[in-house]
């Protein structure tokens, strides 16, 4: 029951910030990066407790500021990710003891691109023409998949996908995840469809034939159950069964976004291939 409340709380704020017109791009950036800061917060004690001590607040601002210079200065945003990695190197080469400047350095450049670089994809993918529909796709793809995955797996779930990393999760649950967002991507093509035709909310898939998107929905949620067990991974890595206990029923900010942290870039990766090539 936490699990839902909470999800019944963050999906319609998550949806209002998705929507909210292009001059309120600012608001979704920094709502963006609050969550990818609150999660590398969580990521860095994870760290903590296998021996590192990256400096937390400086790897905190530089999220910021990649998210800020990424608003600011969008075809720049590679140099200032380099320039903000060369920073973090920096102050964990004046702050770190010599038996762990390895681990510190490591540890905050990857929490930067982890859970900075990838997030980004988020604004990124917001900008685009038809930018709330791919959101409202990729979201409404990824919590499908990952709702329909918990249930199948607890009921039907008997061989195990990876047990070594995720115990729980199982091979019927994961088909399951592909049948619920392919399932989820048919609905919104046809929601979209009749949005148009009642000159409503803008939510329209009309730009690509309707495989496309079920093909997109595939990858997008593979990517997704990917993400997860990438997390699970770093987890168990640590001797944790939750990244923390922000939301309830779903631990931590880092337990709540793992999916997108594959699923956004790999959606906005395979926009640019499909529209260029």
């Amino acid at each position: 029951m936490k699990r839902v409340l909470t999800a019944l709380l963050l999906i319609p704020l998550v949806m209002v910030l998705v929507f909210l017109g292009p001059r309120w791009q600012w608001l979704f950036t920094l709502a963006v990066a609050g969550a990818a800061m609150l999660a590398a917060w969580e990521f860095l004690g994870l760290a903590h407790s296998r021996g590192a001590k990256p400096p937390r607040i400086a790897v905190l601002a530089s999220i910021l500021a990649l998210f800020l210079g990424n608003y600011q200065w969008p075809d720049e945003t590679l140099v200032v990710f380099g320039f903000l990695c060369v920073f973090l190197l920096i102050c964990c080469t004046f702050t770190s003891t010599m038996d762990r400047m390895l681990l510190d350095a490591t540890s905050a450049i990857f929490a930067l691109f982890y859970l900075g670089l990838t997030m980004l994809s988020l604004p990124l993918l917001r900008e685009q023409p038809n930018g709330p529909s791919l959101l409202v796709f990729m979201f409404g793809v990824v919590w499908a998949g990952d709702t329909v995955a918990m249930y199948v797996g607890r009921s039907l779930g008997k061989h195990k996908l990876a047990p070594t990393l995720s115990p729980n999760k199982t091979w019927e649950g994961s088909i399951g995840s592909i049948v619920g967002s392919i399932a989820v991507a048919a609905i919104l093509l046809k929601v979209g469809s009749l949005l148009a035709e009642w000159n409503s909310v803008k939510l329209s898939y009309s730009d690509e034939v309707w495989w496309y998107w079920l093909v997109l929905a595939v990858v997008v949620n593979l990517a997704a159950q990917i993400g997860d067990l990438a997390e699970s991974a770093l987890k168990r890595s640590a001797g944790v069964k939750d990244s923390g206990t922000l939301l309830p029923g779903h631990g931590g900010m880092l337990d709540r976004i793992d999916a997108l942290l594959l699923a956004a870039p790999v959606l906005w990766y395979a926009q640019v291939i499909h529209l260029r090539f």
